[in-house]
């Protein structure tokens, strides 16, 4: 087994030893950084158990999944609640120089495929459940995953990393607004309470997005609205579903409303908002449906001042529509 690697390849697995030797990295850990001899950052290799791995949700405590190269990363600690400290607030150090983070990804046996150089998006909190089913507060990450090169060697990681970042940051920038993530505080949620609604969101994340979107038809049926169908994914034009306000509503009776339906574990971002307005129809209100959040500046977008309005319904929330419509004991 050859431990003197001096580059790793995309899509290419390698062992645990072959990566920890070539990165100089301590043996275990989702965050592995490694520092020079004056205690400075060189890389952190970032290590995920993801959904695409194969192991099942129940061996992966940390809910990693992969969407449209955007890795969305749970922090390190199993149980309690997450702080941002020590090797978690090491990541953060890309915001302000270009570390190189390699991304792995555990497909079993201490074996890792190389996903690429990572860039760091975003971070927040949020609600999840831990490795004992207790509630707590953990720090989510999410990652670009950048493909090229393919080829990434040790030494010349860090100017590589400053290309990537660099060209990134001129082709799809990120403000603040973009990159700070609007959650729901623990007021926001006692009714119902956290346990339920983090056990309904898991149960979510379950679903095939097919399933997923026959489930929406249900919620939507199931709070009221008629004629509710689900569009074909290849003439859908970015709007998932069709419904209409029932004829007994005094004030919305026929209103037309039309959704885009995403099963995510990334943020919503404003480009997605205005992305689903152009494909509105002229006289339809639009709601956006996720099981993961939106940014503030995607909040701020919905409700434009001088466009028209877009209806969020984050996970927490749509979870909460579950739960008061008993909607999962019918299914």
């Amino acid at each position: 087994m050859n431990n003197n690697l001096t580059s790793f390849t995309v899509d290419s697995t390698y062992t645990n030893d072959q990566i920890r030797f070539a990165l100089q990295l301590e043996n275990l850990g989702g965050i592995r950084p490694s520092v020079d001899a004056q205690r400075n950052l060189r890389h952190v290799a970032v290590m995920s158990a993801a959904e695409d791995s194969g192991r099942l949700t129940s061996e992966n405590p940390y809910h990693d999944r992969i969407e449209n190269d955007v890795l969305i990363y749970t922090a390190q600690g199993r149980e309690g609640n997450q702080a941002l400290v020590g090797r978690n607030k090491r990541l953060l150090e890309q915001y302000a120089s270009p570390i190189p983070l390699f991304g792995f990804v555990n497909i079993g046996m201490q074996v890792y495929r190389f996903l690429g150089l990572l860039e760091l998006l975003r971070h927040y909190q949020e609600i999840q459940a831990d490795s004992r089913g207790d509630i707590r507060k953990v720090w989510l990450f999410e990652f670009r995953i950048h493909r090229r090169p393919e080829i990434v060697p040790v030494e010349s990681a860090a100017v590589i990393s400053a290309s990537i970042l660099s060209e990134s940051r001129i082709t799809a920038p990120l403000d603040n607004a973009e990159r700070e993530v609007v959650t729901h505080g623990d007021n926001e949620t006692t009714e119902p309470g956290l346990f339920d609604v983090e056990s309904i969101r898991i149960r979510l994340f379950q679903f095939s997005p097919y399933e997923f979107e026959q489930f929406i038809k249900l919620v939507l049926e199931r709070s009221g609205f008629t004629n509710v169908s689900i569009t074909r994914a290849s003439r859908d034009g970015g709007i998932d579903a069709n419904a209409y306000v029932d004829d007994r509503d005094e004030f919305f009776a026929g209103t037309h409303l039309q959704a885009q339906i995403k099963r995510w574990r990334h943020a919503v971002g404003s480009p997605e908002i205005n992305n689903f307005r152009g494909a509105l129809n002229t006289a339809a209100k639009g709601v956006f449906i996720t099981t993961s959040h939106f940014t503030r500046a995607a909040a701020a977008e919905a409700r434009h001042t001088s466009k028209p309005s877009i209806a969020l319904l984050d996970g927490t929330r749509l979870a909460g529509v579950v739960i008061r419509n008993r909607i999962f004991a019918d299914v």
